[in-house]
């Protein structure tokens, strides 16, 4: 009984996570924190990866007006623009890509970090100057739409914010549980300023499709964690029909697979308000489904590519799972993971996502076999033509903002994306899915004369090593002195043409979490 209540209650703390304490406020920019927008910025010798798949050249000299590109001049831009410059900034024997876009992310958690500065520092720090916020908060209160906005003005230290809302979740209209009030949830969604709606898949088959028809309507995206009490009505396969634009995580797609039956077999102990249980039969699911290749599988991927959904996989938010201990262990945690955070990740009956109760070599081995098709399903779907993305989302199971979204990087190459395509992915791609609702081609993704001047500069070559991404860096023996050296890093973030020094973003964070241990006595 005592274990019951604490399942109740910690699916209440989950649906409402900011009704324990109030969140701060985000820090407002101060002077010095980036510079910029210049009257014009130059980025001097670089070698370009463009974000269309096209293969790397340089050296590029790319030229910003305000916050726009202006021109990209192969082989340098005149010795005249140079001079006039207000910046310049020597990229010589660096690489120069689009700024990164997160399409799955979540921030402004008291419980894990309550200023919402920790996590868009580190998502700049790591390159990504847009997010899609899939719930950056909830409630009445919920400040993803004044964060949206201070964004956009630069007036935070915060990746371009784009918003989407969970029916129901940000409104005090009741709940959304028929066609009609669905419906009116979109359009007062869309008066509010929220660029898209987010589905649990808590919706019935009707409501659902009212959703989607109005927010395509409204030029509202759609997106779907489509969780597993709503799956035996709408799968991925259903959801698609009735309109849906994205599929986030894996949920829906075994489910549209089955093999031997309309629903998932769940085992006779199982209860879905025990995450130890859930998460543990999710990786067993993938025994019910047919092998990749199969008759079934192919006119599914076909199904997806031809309706024009995009997946979005965020394999990383999932990947302790086949390796709890690597997850625990992972070497930015001392540096720059915040105290709470770290005890939000641990096992626990009332932290979502803390499932890991009693976590056994067989789970592990259960959810590699799962990714073994799960990663099948997504090469062969983006393959085919379809359109993957990529998405972090951070604050659970270990996954940290920003070292989370690289490490997505490097599983979207684990499943078969070549590095320029996982680039794409991180980019262009990114960039098309958010923007698609609003028609036309997005102002940001690509680098190109006119677009907006989000850029990532990196003094490694990401193509070869993904590694030089991460904050930390990659570690290496240095075959000359042998010496262990660490080199890569992003070096400057360009967002909006403010150019942020990356290193300074990481000891703003550093200096965050110490103040945090600090405070409770930590060393």
């Amino acid at each position: 009984m005592k274990l019951l209540q604490k399942l109740v209650a910690a699916m209440a703390l989950v649906a409402s996570p900011i009704a324990a304490q109030e969140m701060e406020q985000v820090l407002p920019r101060e002077a010095g924190e980036g510079g910029g927008p210049y009257g014009t910025l130059v980025i001097r010798g670089a070698t370009m990866i463009d974000g269309t798949g096209a293969p790397p050249e340089g050296p590029v000299d790319i030229v910003v007006e305000g916050n726009r590109i202006a021109t990209v001049a192969r082989g340098g831009a005149s010795p005249s623009v140079i001079a006039g410059a207000d910046r310049v900034v020597d990229a010589q024997g660096m690489y120069v890509l689009p700024g990164f876009v997160d399409v799955h992310g979540h921030n402004g958690d008291p419980d894990k970090a309550p200023q919402p500065s920790y996590g868009f520092k580190l998502w700049l720090a790591h390159g990504v100057t847009t997010v899609r916020g899939v719930g950056f908060g909830w409630g009445p209160d919920d400040p993803s739409l004044d964060q949206k906005r201070r964004s956009a003005a630069n007036t935070i230290v915060a990746p371009r914010l784009f918003a989407y809302a969970v029916p129901g979740d940000v409104w005090s209209g009741g709940a959304v549980d028929t066609p009609e009030k669905g419906r009116e949830w979109v359009r007062w969604a869309k008066a509010r300023g929220y660029d898209g709606v987010k589905f649990f898949n808590n919706e019935d088959p009707a409501t659902f499709s009212a959703i989607n028809e109005e927010a395509e309507k409204l030029g509202l995206g759609t997106v779907a964690h489509l969780g597993q009490r709503g799956i035996a009505q709408v799968n991925a396969r259903k959801a698609i029909e009735l309109g849906l634009d994205g599929v986030t995580h894996f949920y829906g797609h075994f489910e549209s697979l089955l093999e031997d039956s309309a629903a998932p077999q769940y085992p006779a102990d199982y209860n879905y308000l025990d995450e130890q249980s859930r998460f543990a039969w999710v990786a067993r699911l993938a025994d019910q489904v047919g092998e990749p290749g199969s008759e079934e599988w192919d006119e599914y991927i076909d199904f997806m590519v031809e309706q024009g959904v995009t997946l979005n996989p965020t394999f990383n938010i999932y990947s302790a799972s086949r390796d709890v201990m690597r997850a625990r262990n992972l070497e930015w945690h001392e540096q720059y993971t915040l105290p709470q955070l770290m005890e939000f990740y641990s096992p626990s009956l009332t932290n979502h996502g803390s499932y890991y109760h009693d976590w056994s070599s067989e789970d592990e081995v259960a959810w590699r076999n799962f990714y073994r098709k799960w990663f099948d399903l997504t090469r062969e779907f983006h393959r085919r033509g379809g359109r993957v993305t990529a998405g972090s989302d951070p604050g659970y199971i270990y996954q940290t903002w920003g070292f989370a979204y690289i490490g997505e990087l490097e599983m979207l190459r684990e499943a078969g994306l070549t590095p320029l395509e996982v680039i794409r992915a991180a980019t262009m791609n990114g960039a098309e899915e958010i923007w698609q609702s609003k028609g036309g081609n997005p102002p940001f993704g690509t680098i190109k004369p006119g677009k907006l001047a989000d850029l990532v500069i990196v003094p490694e070559n990401p193509l070869a090593n993904l590694k030089v991404l991460y904050g930390t860096g990659h570690t290496r023996l240095n075959r000359d002195t042998n010496q262990l050296e660490t080199v890569g890093g992003v070096r400057w973030t360009v967002k909006d043409g403010i150019v942020y020094d990356a290193h300074q973003l990481l000891a703003d964070v550093a200096e965050m979490v110490e103040a945090e241990k600090a405070g409770r006595g930590e060393r």
